[in-house]
């Protein structure tokens, strides 16, 4: 977009200015479309990372403010020791765990590398910029009269640094690794008096993730076009909600999507030739060393029979308590590969200790691997970007280009253990704790257990992207959060180490279902028309709402209530079900907004699901039949059968009717909405936190499709419609707070604005001219 013409500041621009530009010679403009979403056209990177920092300081100024708070371990400070994070760590444990991350150097050694182990001018420029983005706004809007009544007044806002921006974005890429196991790492301490160290349940903490992608090739749209959906389910928490904005610094890039809060880049979008998204993937970028302990010292160890020193780190942090704010300190212990940690079955004992080796501690260059993404134009590029930073964290790679050709691949950040390392350096706790979390544990007895090597890697340690698995075709490639196996079932990916992911196992309803979803519009079977994609039916399978998990067990449900009036509850008691069985016979197997009988369902489908840990099916798993196996409900089983009494014990308890649609019990900020489980099996995942309460109301929603994006790439430009599902603000005095919840709920999306024709032409648009000097 050129800057050219004059604009008032802030005024709105109405049919009389429509096709105007912004003022000729701005150094940085923030445009906002109908939403609120922003455009931020600026003259250099540094530019760049003002404006998308200031525009998010005006939509979620309070959300960032809170993630800053945590990544610089002041939470106990402000709130005190025993509230939580967002995620529900302990403050006090949050700020010991961040600090250690400060003290351990690991983030400033990364930042001193040069290019590309280390960031470079653009990416150093970019997040600097953003940091004095969101002070300027704070200049402006003094924390006593902040609009957003979230944080108005709170001693812990403040200006940021671009340190700041770094540990955020730290914390970020670690997310599946040590930030995940904060408090695991935070409460960890030597044994003493001959008793072991013991902690939390043994696992990979659930940080809330998922997502589903597809990207469509020109064998399967109808007029031979590339597409692509991007549907991210994460919490919907400021930690890991999305901003929606546009970037353009004229003649270097102009891409459109969304980021994560205290990232200046786009992490889900699409330029003019190329559309992305990502999925969190089945590899546990993290690996557990095992430490043999020097008898009678449990902070030395052993590697090669030659003793070698824990390094000890005291961390104070300030906390606040009724006695006012004093220092509490700890110990902490850590070795070359990262922090020792204790969870319960991997416990520091005299003999043992572990280490968690986190391959994504101190990745700055995933700032440097989405800017290559944003300027890129083909899947050529996002290939070399991918060569060239090695910065994607824990996530695959869904991706199409104008000419209509698809790519999947896992080039992310995977610590290089092949199933032959994994084997010569496994302990006794190796097998079992990977078949119960996907980590491997390693010998750091021996030397020569420490991570491999690939060439063709970036930094040392890391698979390169060559090794990791990759496919590229004309129809179509889609992952929903299982292994690459399936990626496309015509083409199974089955040579990748386990550290990857599995081949020959149990999918997921949602990835078979979406599986479904793509066959049946390529064939024409979904009642959407004729077979092919066209970006309407991409987006009418997308909100379709179906639920695999009833198709899948409706039949059997509707065979049982054909010959049977009442069943046991759980205490043994008869309960009538013919009421119930005439609505779950008549639902039309979908959760969508008015559908009714979604709720009894739900009830019914979950109950029976925890009753029998998913093993309630007649037709086990084949793996030569991974999409249509297991399937048939088991109704003989007597966990089914009390489930169906249960449930419709449960929702006449909540005051509801039997055949009351799921958006008269799920709700987000009083708005009623469509959707459901993965464990119903679904694709456009809607997730409340908790029962029904005797209202008849869930939780809040606080999990799921977040950030909606369908693209179609023409040769006249791209095509893009979008939903943020929560809206563009987290201040509810916003006119953008829920503006877009409501249009979820009335099934609408958002037609993207992408050329600057198609900017300046909206009748809501504002702009607003920044000077950064």
């Amino acid at each position: 977009m050129a800057i050219a013409g004059t604009l008032v500041v802030g005024a709105p621009i109405g049919p009389a200015h429509a096709g105007a530009d912004p003022v000729a010679g701005s150094r940085v403009v923030v445009m906002r479309t109908e939403f609120g979403i922003p455009h931020v056209l600026a003259a250099s990177y540094r530019d760049m990372g003002f404006g998308a920092g200031y525009a998010i300081a005006e939509d979620n100024l309070c959300g960032l403010a809170d993630d800053i708070l945590t990544v610089s371990g002041r939470r106990a400070q402000f709130l005190g020791a025993d509230a939580t994070t967002p995620d529900g760590v302990n403050n006090l444990d949050s700020d010991i765990y961040h600090a250690a991350v400060d003290r351990s150097g690991v983030l400033d050694t990364a930042l001193a590398q040069p290019e590309p182990s280390g960031p470079s001018a653009a990416a150093r420029d970019i997040v600097a910029g953003y940091a004095a983005g969101v002070n300027r706004y704070l200049a402006k809007h003094p924390v006593a009269g902040l609009p957003d009544p979230t944080c108005r007044g709170a001693a812990w806002v403040r200006p940021i640094t671009a340190l700041d921006v770094w540990r955020r974005i730290n914390e970020i890429v670690t997310s599946l690794g040590g930030a995940a196991f904060a408090q695991a790492i935070a409460t960890t301490a030597p044994p003493t008096a001959g008793r072991a160290r013991t902690g939390r349940p043994v696992g990979v903490p659930d940080r809330g993730f998922g997502s589903n992608a597809w990207a469509v090739g020109r064998d399967a749209t109808a007029d031979g076009t590339g597409m692509l959906l991007a549907n991210p389910h994460l919490s919907w928490r400021p930690a890991t909600r999305f901003h929606q904005m546009q970037m353009t610094i004229p003649g270097q890039l102009d891409v459109s999507g969304a980021t994560l809060f205290g990232l200046p880049v786009v992490i889900v979008g699409h330029t003019a030739g190329v559309a992305w998204t990502h999925t969190i993937s089945t590899v546990v970028p993290d690996t557990l060393t095992q430490l043999t302990l020097v008898p009678g010292d449990p902070t030395r160890y052993l590697v090669d029979g030659r003793a070698r020193s824990m390094q000890p780190q005291k961390i104070t942090v300030r906390v606040r308590d009724a006695r006012g704010v004093h220092p509490v300190s700890r110990t902490l212990y850590r070795t070359p590969d990262g922090p020792v940690l204790v969870v319960p079955g991997l416990d520091w004992s005299a003999e043992t200790a572990y280490v968690l080796h986190d391959a994504n501690a101190g990745n700055v260059r995933v700032v440097d691997q989405w800017l290559a993404f944003n300027r890129a134009q083909s899947l050529a590029d996002l290939r070399a970007a991918q060569r060239r930073h090695h910065g994607l964290p824990w996530m695959n790679t869904i991706a199409v280009e104008r000419s209509g050709t698809v790519l999947y691949n896992d080039a992310q950040v995977v610590p290089a253990v092949s199933d032959a390392l994994a084997d010569r350096c496994a302990t006794a706790q190796s097998e079992p704790v990977f078949q119960q979390t996907r980590l491997i544990v390693l010998d750091g007895s021996r030397s020569g257990c420490g991570w491999g090597t690939d060439p063709a890697s970036v930094v040392p340690g890391l698979f390169g992207p060559a090794s990791l698995p990759s496919l590229t075709r004309t129809d179509f490639v889609a992952n929903s959060n299982d292994s690459p196996w399936l990626t496309n079932p015509a083409a199974p990916l089955t040579a990748f180490p386990r550290i990857v992911g599995d081949v020959g196992t149990e999918r997921s309803l949602r990835t078979r279902l979406g599986l479904d979803m793509i066959a049946d519009r390529m064939a024409g079977t979904d009642g959407l028309g004729p077979p092919g994609f066209t970006l309407d039916t991409l987006q009418a399978t997308m909100l379709g709402d179906r639920n695999l998990g009833a198709e899948l067990a409706q039949p059997a449900v509707a065979e049982l209530c054909a010959h049977t009036a009442t069943l046991p509850n759980s205490d043994g008691a008869p309960v009538d079900v013919r009421s119930a069985c005439t609505v779950l016979t008549g639902w039309d197997g979908r959760a969508t907004a008015g559908s009714p009988g979604a709720v009894l369902w739900r009830e019914f489908f979950h109950q029976a699901f925890a009753a029998t840990a998913g093993d309630m099916w007649r037709t086990p798993f084949d793996p030569a039949r991974p999409l249509t196996t297991p399937r048939d409900l088991n109704t003989g089983l007597a966990e089914v059968r009390t489930a169906l009494a249960d449930a419709v014990e449960t929702v006449t308890k909540a005051h509801l009717p039997l055949d009351a649609p799921i958006d008269a019990a799920q709700r987000y900020q009083a708005i009623g909405l469509g959707g459901c489980t993965q464990v119903e099996g679904c694709f456009n995942a809607i997730e409340p936190p908790g029962s029904l309460d005797a209202n008849g109301h869930y939780p809040d929603v606080d999990f799921g499709t977040s950030f909606l994006m369908a693209t179609q790439l023409t040769a006249a430009g791209p095509r893009t419609r979008t939903l943020m599902l929560y809206s563009q603000s987290g201040n509810p005095a916003s006119p953008h707070f829920l503006d877009q919840t409501r249009l979820h709920a009335a099934g609408q999306w958002v037609t993207e604005r992408f050329t600057r024709a198609e900017i300046t032409s909206d009748p809501a648009l504002r702009v607003e001219l920044l000077d950064p000097r």
